[in-house]
């Protein structure tokens, strides 16, 4: 069922966007998978060093892609003492180093490493590889109240222009509304390409560690 009441009709997805989801997110799945092992090695190394840190390595959020709930995946990199008090949107709880493990602070925020388990939600067709980043459904019902509903319309992507462009001056709700804009009108070659570039961005990024740092 829809998660929020809209007249919002989503827009069609482009063939090439899905056939390139699928290729791209399988060979990150391969690709990846020692560097998810690194992560998951530092989790359980923590566990084991210091009580307040145990827990479940692997936690779901609610999000919103294309008008509909779904399970975000993440590894966790707060407190499950912190964690229970998120109420479904860890974002603002992360802000602070206090709430964090040893591991989500030194090792999962700084590489985003916690997002890896997302490729897994591309691969299930619940988000996309490039496109706005999903928002809990208070969130999105708050933005959809101020009359802009594009989360309504397109899939949620594991990354997209406002993390590429980390540290420009637009706004993230700019580089959303934009690239929302080349999904409706462009060719569907130039999207491909675009994503591309988006992707190595991303990951450009996460292989220089320039996430949140404490």
């Amino acid at each position: 069922m829809p998660a929020i009441s809209s007249a919002a009709e989503p827009f069609p997805v482009p063939r090439v966007k899905r056939v390139l989801d699928v290729v791209v997110a399988s060979a990150l799945l391969v690709v990846l998978m020692p560097v998810g092992a690194v992560a998951v090695g530092a989790m359980g190394l923590d566990m084991l060093r210091c009580r307040r840190d145990r827990g479940r390595l692997l936690y779901r959020e609610r999000r919103i892609s294309r008008g509909r709930a779904f399970d975000l995946l993440k590894l966790r990199t707060l407190r499950e003492d912190v964690l229970a008090e998120a109420d479904g949107h860890v974002r603002l709880l992360e802000s602070s180093a206090a709430n964090l493990t040893w591991a989500g602070r030194r090792v999962l925020k700084p590489c985003y490493l916690d997002e890896l388990p997302q490729i897994v939600n591309v691969l299930r067709g619940e988000m996309s590889l490039v496109g706005p980043r999903p928002w809990p459904p208070t969130l999105v019902e708050a933005q959809v109240a101020r009359g802009i509903d594009y989360r309504l319309r397109v899939t949620a992507g594991w990354t997209g222009p406002a993390q590429a462009s980390k540290g420009r001056a637009s706004s993230f709700e700019d580089l959303d509304r934009a690239y929302v804009e080349m999904l409706r009108t462009a060719e569907p070659r130039a999207l491909a390409r675009y994503d591309l570039g988006i992707l190595r961005r991303t990951i450009a990024t996460m292989l220089r560690g320039e996430g949140r740092a404490f």
